[in-house]
């Protein structure tokens, strides 16, 4: 049992240095303009339309936030502030929105409702923010709204745009 013990002690004090120099090295090579990333759906082109029309009307700002697209650059998806409010169009069905639980209202981390006229699926995220997604609309429109965030502010913006551009109707 020492012997493990001892041979445990040596083989950190040989790697201490190497790790810390691999942490300061990895930390400086983070970005520092906080520039946000968002994956790029890719939905048939009816909806590819939809969205583009979307992003045609969307809002210069959210919540009080100035637009600042995320990377890739693409139609398809919109970024407000930092840390970014991120809107994608075009995303699949999440499959809460077809949980019995949520629909009885069972479910603690997700909740069907309405702003504006526009329905949304809110899911609370595991790093404290929320996940919504536009329901009974031709396309589905997520918005991921970070900690801290007014997420009511988000989705009183976002409505009269996604009104515009996403009828009404079931999303294919």
């Amino acid at each position: 049992m020492n012997s493990f013990r001892h041979r445990h002690r040596y083989v950190f004090r040989v790697f201490r240095l190497p790790a810390v120099a691999l942490l300061i090295t990895v930390a400086g090579c983070s970005s520092a303009d906080d520039s946000a990333s968002a994956a790029v759906p890719s939905p048939d082109g009816k909806v590819a339309e939809l969205c583009r029309n979307l992003d045609k009307v969307l809002p210069a700002k959210v919540d009080g936030e100035s637009r600042v697209d995320p990377e890739p650059a693409s139609a398809l998806t919109a970024g407000w502030g930092s840390p970014a409010i991120i809107l994608r169009c075009g995303v699949p069905q999440p499959p809460k929105m077809v949980d019995p639980k949520v629909a009885e209202g069972r479910d603690p981390d997700a909740v069907a409702g309405g702003v504006n006229g526009v329905d949304w699926l809110m899911e609370q995220q595991d790093g404290g923010g929320y996940r919504f997604t536009t329901a009974n609309r031709e396309a589905y429109v997520e918005v991921r709204a970070p900690e801290g965030v007014d997420s009511s502010g988000v989705l009183i913006d976002l409505a009269a745009a996604v009104k515009k551009a996403i009828p009404k109707g079931i999303a294919s």
